[in-house]
């Protein structure tokens, strides 16, 4: 595990570069060298013969030039021979300067609204939500995992005394509904739609029913009996009459189920019609809704209820989280690949969430771009430079050797064009 503030050097072609920079190194060494040895050796050979002065003077000026850009080259890195030169150390000396200008680069060029905005408006939200939702192996994952919080959830919504909060709240909303209008409305609706005429037909067989059961015809002939003479009683005419009465009944109820257009559907119409105007605006209905909403809300029943329902919901989750039950887990995965599929089929939906994406993140960017900066900053002011500058040095040292090759050709030819002029004007 690799030290906070520190580097490892195991990345790929690590070696590879850190053996080429040493031969690199080398190289550049021993062409100061042979620069300098050429250049004693043309000075002493400058008596035999003109021509050994100009490759002093070449050889000279790229050994001077060979320094100058090794010195450079060290300054950058560290102090050159360990001496405490001014100006040297140069990254080492500038850290936390570094650091901070690091950071304020980042944030002012990397994070700014508009190039953050244009690379999230790229990426397609969407369609990566969609296709990773569709993939069942995915979807039955994401479920099982729902399913492991879920417990803990229930846990902590009972203890942190959220759901005596939510239920005073649903509370708080039923009781201040005004369900006289809403009813109205509903039953308006259900006329409008012609459905009351079905809760008619319904009503109509309903009562049909149960008049021709055996024990209702009983009831209603003793009834027709106790009101008939004594002398109609011998004539059983009670009997008759209850035949009759059912007869005629039954007759009605078929022409108002077979006649769409009957006049008892027409005063139906008009009775529920009334009713729905008088429970709009009589205040005496209102009250009498309003009642009975409170009388319901305030039943212990209710309560009981609504906990056995949780509780039993409760007990449900706990036996799917604990794997009792897979039906939980595969309505849920069922549920999510559902959802894949539907937002890859909408792409009007997708576009949204991708705007939705766009606008959190570019805030969230906006907001924290500051926290980016400073997080940067102290990272590298804590970091070990010995280390960095050594991995600077593995995968860029091997260019900065090459300024010393050409800083003893650029020096060399230099120095030849120097003596050249210098000669010339002698002989001028």
């Amino acid at each position: 595990m690799t030290v906070p503030g520190t580097f490892s050097f195991d990345a790929p072609g690590d070696a590879a570069r850190a053996a080429e920079l040493r031969r690199v190194k080398a190289l550049a060494t021993l062409v100061l060298a042979g620069t300098l040895t050429l250049f004693v050796t043309a000075k002493l050979l400058v008596p035999l013969h003109p021509v050994f002065g100009f490759v002093a003077a070449f050889a000279e000026a790229a050994t001077i030039g060979g320094l100058a850009d090794w010195y450079a080259v060290v300054a950058l890195f560290k102090r050159p021979l360990g001496l405490p030169i001014p100006h040297t150390a140069i990254i080492q000396a500038n850290q936390h300067r570094i650091a901070d200008k690091l950071g304020e680069f980042i944030e002012v060029h990397f994070l700014e609204a508009a190039p953050v905005e244009a690379k999230l408006r790229q990426i397609d939200f969407g369609s990566f939500i969609a296709d990773w939702l569709r993939d069942r192996k995915r979807s039955a994952d994401l479920a099982r995992f729902t399913l492991r919080l879920l417990p803990e959830a229930v846990t902590a919504t009972e203890t942190s005394g959220l759901m005596a909060f939510i239920t005073r709240r649903i509370t708080t909303q039923l009781q201040g509904i005004d369900f006289a209008p809403l009813a109205a409305g509903t039953l308006r609706a259900f006329v409008a739609e012609g459905r009351h005429q079905g809760l008619l037909d319904d009503m109509l067989r309903a009562v049909h029913q149960t008049m021709t059961q055996p024990e209702t015809m009983a009831m209603i002939r003793e009834k027709i009996r106790g009101e008939l003479p004594t002398l109609l009683k011998l004539y059983r005419t009670d009997k008759f009459l209850m035949n009759k009465i059912v007869a005629s009944a039954t007759a009605f109820f078929e022409e108002v189920r077979s006649d769409p257009h009957h006049p008892f559907r027409g005063e139906f119409d008009r009775m529920v019609l009334s009713f729905v105007d008088r429970l709009s605006s009589d205040k005496s209905y209102a009250d009498r809704i309003d009642g009975l909403k409170r009388d319901l809300l305030a039943r212990p029943e209710l309560g009981d209820l609504a906990r056995n329902i949780w509780s039993n919901a409760r007990a449900f989750i706990e036996r799917s989280a604990s794997g009792e039950s897979h039906v939980l887990q595969q309505h849920l995965a069922g549920m999510f690949v559902k959802a894949g599929e539907t937002l890859a089929a909408d792409s009007e939906l997708r576009t949204e969430i991708n705007q939705g994406f766009v606008a959190v993140l570019r805030s969230f960017i906006a907001d924290q771009k500051s926290g980016v900066s400073s997080f940067i900053s102290d990272q590298v002011k804590g970091w070990d430079m010995g280390q960095l500058i050594s991995l600077i040095e593995i995968n860029i040292g091997r260019d900065l050797q090459y300024i010393r090759f050409n800083g003893s050709l650029i020096g060399g030819l230099a120095g030849l064009a120097l003596y050249t002029g210098e000669l010339l004007l002698r002989l001028l």
